[in-house]
Parts: structure tokens; sequence; C-alpha cells
């Protein structure tokens, strides 16, 4: 249907937009993630980092490291929206997109040490909290889109009550 393909889009228009920003300028994306991660190793307890595969939060990663990851989040958000508007495998690229919007959401939460007395900052941070929030909804809602036809678990269910039925006869 016309509406769906137009309304994929405009909403993977913003996921290629902010993926291509990333790719390009990758600086101050990588020293949101740096503080996120400082935050998050000061804010977990001992176990529960020692818990994450690969000791992440354990070690330190470079800045280029860090400059290299936030680049390939952006070009992989980047190439799932390219995706979606194109049509190719759109519920796929949206729970794709959906994924890779979470660590967004991580990257913005609230930091009272961080944002202390300033309320621009915060401001600008529960802003860009909210918007990665409800992208990621609308990312759900369009992978849970069948377009109008069953799903695999109604065909699977209709096929063996159909063989039953004719098994019967």
């Amino acid at each position: 249907m016309l509406l769906r393909r137009v309304a994929r889009s405009l909403f993977a228009s913003w996921f290629i937009s902010e993926g291509l920003g990333v790719v390009r300028h990758p600086a101050p994306h990588a020293a949101d993630a740096s503080a996120a991660l400082t935050a998050w190793r000061a804010r977990l307890p001992e176990a529960a980092i020692d818990v994450v595969p690969g000791g992440v939060l354990r070690r330190e990663l470079t800045d280029r490291q860090l400059t290299t990851a936030v680049q390939l989040h952006g070009a992989a958000l980047a190439g799932a929206g390219v995706l979606l508007a194109l049509g190719k495998a759109p519920r796929t690229a949206a729970l794709a997109l959906a994924a890779l919007t979470a660590p967004l959401v991580v990257v913005n939460l609230p930091d009272k040490r961080a944002d202390a007395g300033d309320r621009v900052l915060r401001r600008q941070r529960r802003d860009r909290l909210v918007r990665a929030l409800a992208f990621a909804a609308g990312a759900v809602l369009v992978a849970a889109d069948r377009e109008g036809r069953p799903g695999i678990g109604w065909r699977v269910q209709h096929a063996l009550e159909e063989r039953a039925a004719t098994s019967t006869d």
C-alpha cells in the first residue's frame, strides 16, 4: 500500500540522518558514549561489571576504539534505515532499528552528577531521551506490522486445523 511505503520512508529518514551524522562527525557521540560508560561503571556493583562478557565494562577503551564503535553503530543505523525506506525486509529492518536505538536510550539517561546545575544540558539530554524512546517505540510498531497478512503462527495453526479436518473425512 502506498501509505505504508511513504510512512516508512519518512520514518526511516530520521534513522538515516542520525546514522550518517554519526559516521561523518563521530567525536561528540564518542564523548557521550564515553561519559555514559563511565557513569555506568560508577553505578553498577562489581559483581554486575564482571557478568558482562569480554570484560567490556572493566577495561578502558581507547578513543579510536570508541570512535570506531560509534561510527559502526551509526553505519548500522543508516543501513537499517535505508532498508526500511526501500521496503527491503521492512519488519527485520525495523526490529534492527529498535535494537540499535537502545544504546541511544542508555546514553541519554538522566545523570544528576553530570548535569548538576546545568539546566540546558539536562533539558537537551531529556529531549534526546524522549526522542530515542519515541523512535524505538515506532520501530517496534513497524516491526509488528504484518501489512494485513496473517502471521506465521496463524498460518501453521490454520494448516494443522485443515489437515486435521481433511484426515477425519
